[in-house]
């Protein structure tokens, strides 16, 4: 792979903001929704998968110490977790307080912890959903999705957020991470946001 800082241009010595701030931008830029229908729209797909396996790359390396890791372009995120919940302890409790409502204790928390992991923006992102901030989540949720494609929950999220147009109901998380949803059997749920059988209308769950 080319290098990742060429790619999301940014020196080696950008700080963990910078790049965060350039990935955003770039990935505002070439998102493929841009390019529906367009004739450039393959190169927007290919340009943003080179994104985010760029801005992973770069996470990765400086979470191990500037050492690359071999495997796939996304390391050990590829392949991910395909439900909600979370087996690190730290990030439960961060699940448990924006259940019940504590997004102060929630944020400072995920502040509070170098790791930056996908699962770690999912969780910023919700946080910054249920505060009403929506184009900040749906920053979080892409770059959860970017670091850890496989992930059902996170892509659920994120693909409910984009589809936009529907009615949000913040009530949070279930319990164990997931969300409960025994008013509707037939629910696909994930750990934020469930889609409603009727209508294609998106709902959190109670």
């Amino acid at each position: 792979m080319t290098d990742p800082y060429k790619i999301l241009n940014v020196s080696p010595d950008a700080s963990d903001d910078e790049v965060k701030k350039a990935y955003r931008e770039l990935a505002r830029k070439y998102h493929p929704d841009h390019y529906h229908g367009s004739p450039l729209e393959d190169m927007a797909e290919e340009k943003m998968k080179e994104i985010n396996e760029a801005y992973a790359m770069i996470q990765r390396q400086r979470k191990s110490g500037g050492s690359q890791q071999q495997g796939g372009p996304y390391g050990g995120y590829a392949g991910g977790r395909q439900s909600g919940g979370s087996t690190d302890p730290l990030f439960q409790q961060i699940r448990l307080a924006i259940n019940r409502g504590d997004l102060v204790q929630a944020e400072r928390m995920l502040q509070q912890t170098e790791r930056r992991t996908a699962e770690w923006h999912f969780l910023m992102g919700s946080v910054h959903y249920k505060r009403g901030w929506l184009d900040e989540a749906m920053q979080e949720f892409e770059m959860a999705c970017g670091m850890d494609p496989g992930n059902l929950e996170y892509r659920q999220a994120y693909e409910y957020m984009r589809s936009g147009g529907g009615a949000y109901r913040p009530e949070g998380y279930g319990s164990g991470g997931m969300i409960s949803c025994n008013w509707c059997q037939s629910l696909i749920c994930t750990g934020i946001v469930c889609s409603m059988c009727t209508g294609g209308r998106v709902w959190f769950c109670c």
